[in-house]
């Protein structure tokens, strides 16, 4: 990641989510937040702003921690909220925190505790989250529109489509003209087309625990699967958006790119989870 963000000269990283494994942290003081996170993203190129979603498996230990400016204070790279929106000038990211859809984590935790803190009950949060993120989409002028969210929308991997968030978010992306859909939660590498709408879905969620040997097929058109640890790049221009897929080692796997209209300059992103 270092060396391609080097070579990119990335403006700054993504994390969709699960940032610290296996059940999140335990405080502000977690000496997990060094270990897992500064003292292993030591590259030059990755001294960037880092904007990153909860997953599930940080909801099983202290959200607020995770969300806590004190974070900042330690490592001010980490910038972690619930949902919010990045404004890159000619494109708006749109982060969803994704695990409160699930209904499986609140009626069969299967022993695991989730910090629903600030989230409960379920069903107002997910309408408000959806109305905010709704009305934040329409009054979006950018040239590109994304939305970053931990969990999968469209998988062939380990987890597969989540459905709540085909039956709820899903609409609002399409409804709200969004181009792509980045999340992590399976561990692997995907790119997917939908076949009714111009959405695009990856997954990159390859940073760790990879190689599930898992493939069950959906209705949508898969482009590219890569069932191991790897990263994804996103170059973005008036004219085009460009994905790339890396390896552990930098290796290119898969490269896709969407055409657009004008012509501006090239910011870069990476993401991670």
């Amino acid at each position: 990641m270092g060396r391609v963000g080097e070579k990119l000269d990335i403006d700054f990283v993504i994390s969709t989510g699960d940032n610290f494994y296996e059940t999140g942290l335990t405080g502000v003081d977690d000496q997990a937040f060094e270990l897992s996170f500064t003292n292993i993203y030591t590259a030059e190129s990755l001294q960037k702003p880092w904007y990153l979603v909860l997953g599930n498996h940080d909801y099983k230990g202290d959200v607020l921690a995770q969300l806590s400016p004190v974070l900042r204070k330690i490592d001010n790279r980490f910038i972690c909220m619930r949902s919010f929106i990045v404004d890159a000038e000619i494109v708006d990211f749109f982060f969803v925190d994704t695990t409160p859809f699930q209904l499986k984590y609140w009626t069969h935790p299967k022993g695991d505790h989730y910090d629903w803190r600030e989230v409960a009950p379920r069903g107002k949060y997910i309408s408000n989250l959806l109305k905010e993120l709704d009305v934040a989409m329409k009054k979006s002028t950018a040239k590109w529109k994304i939305a970053v969210g931990h969990h999968t929308m469209r998988s062939v991997s380990d987890h597969g489509d989540t459905t709540e968030l085909v039956q709820l978010l899903l609409p609002v992306l399409k409804d709200n003209g969004i181009d792509f859909y980045i999340n992590g939660h399976d561990h692997c590498l995907e790119h997917i087309s939908s076949r009714d709408s111009p959405i695009q879905y990856f997954t990159s969620g390859g940073g760790s625990k990879a190689w599930r040997g898992v493939f069950q097929p959906n209705k949508d058109k898969l482009q590219f699967f890569y069932d191991g640890q790897g990263f994804m790049s996103v170059q973005l221009d008036q004219d085009q958006a460009d994905f790339v897929f890396y390896d552990v080692d930098g290796h290119i796997l898969y490269q896709y790119s969407q055409k657009s209209l004008k012509k501006t300059h090239h910011p870069s992103y990476v993401t991670d989870e």
